[in-house]
């Protein structure tokens, strides 16, 4: 049991900032969350935590050492879940945020058909590209795609997110295909406006190096759908998200260039707060979420149908994916 308060009480005040703040959240004295570090420490014969009067940062060993604990306690807290948890339903209101464009298209579908597996969950749907505040502003957990910045947050990847240069067999049969990335100056290219996302320009992998291009066209926009339109109605190469293009490269609506030279996948993820007791609801819709987008065919438009979810639910008390 020491143990365990010894490693639940290094992750929470690697999470809260501070012996103080991690001392709070628990009712105890920040002298007792000190002790137990220095027990943990002594223990392992490592230093985890570089602590001085102003700051507090995690060194080598204990940053290593921080995964393996939360996945630790996760684990744990599934396990008991598993059998507390038998047959209890689930209820309340569940609170999700998302990207406006992945939400439209790949969330706002799931969340009815989930509500149709669990009937005492109501559920908010917040659509908004900038980055939600999840504890502060009252949200269970978002969805979020690409590379993530450092946080307390705990992170659960759901599937890869990879980016393609695409066009209309229309638009190259006029206009011919790129060969190399170095050819984009000679195409129209729609990209996003100077105030939006990408602003390193397209990534690629040329010569095992990671290089960014920035093309130029006739057409931008702030807004990827309509750049995503243009580039259905053959007015030029877009370099899009696969989770928005798949399903038409698959159907021939759009033709993937340059494959070769795509850069590594970032993350599709959905994060939440670290919590010491997951809501049943929160936990069932991560493995949701999990169980459709790890499907291959979701992604070329197979969305299942929730008819055909309820002959199969996910087990209400199934562990959560490994963080």
């Amino acid at each position: 049991m020491d143990k365990l308060k010894q490693l639940e009480s290094f992750v929470s005040v690697v999470a809260r900032g501070s012996l103080a703040a991690a001392a709070r959240a628990e009712g105890v004295a920040p002298a007792i969350m000190g002790r137990r570090l220095d027990a943990l420490e002594e223990r392992l014969g490592v230093k985890l935590l570089v602590r001085t009067t102003r700051r507090m940062s995690l060194t080598h060993e204990g940053s290593a050492f921080l995964e393996d604990c939360q996945r630790l306690l996760s684990d744990i807290a599934n396990a008991e879940a598993s059998v507390s948890a038998g047959g209890v339903k689930a209820s309340g209101h569940l609170r999700i945020t998302a990207p406006a464009g992945f939400g439209r298209r790949h969330v706002a579908p799931l969340v009815t058909a989930f509500r149709e597996q669990h009937a005492d969950v109501t559920i908010s749907l917040n659509l908004s590209d900038r980055v939600v505040d999840l504890a502060g502003e009252g949200f269970d957990c978002a969805v979020r795609v690409g590379d993530l910045p450092d946080s307390s947050l705990v992170s659960v990847r759901m599937a890869d997110n990879r980016r393609l240069c695409v066009a209309a067999p229309g638009y190259l049969e006029i206009h011919g295909t790129p060969q190399h990335p170095s050819e984009l100056s000679k195409f129209d290219c729609l990209t996003l406006s100077s105030e939006a996302s990408q602003t390193r320009g397209w990534a690629f992998m040329v010569d095992g190096e990671l290089v960014y291009l920035k093309p130029g066209g006739p057409l931008d926009c702030s807004d990827g759908q309509v750049l995503h339109d243009w580039c259905l109605a053959g007015y030029g190469i877009a370099w899009r998200s696969t989770w928005e293009v798949e399903a038409e490269v698959a159907a021939g609506q759009l033709v993937a260039l340059l494959q070769e030279f795509a850069a590594p996948p970032n993350g599709i993820y959905c994060v939440f707060p670290q919590r010491k007791h997951l809501p049943l609801r929160v936990r069932l819709w991560i493995d949701f979420l999990k169980q459709n987008f790890s499907e291959p065919g979701y992604w070329h438009g197979e969305i299942p149908a929730p008819e055909n979810e309820k002959a199969h639910p996910p087990a209400a008390n199934g562990p959560l994916p490994v963080l």
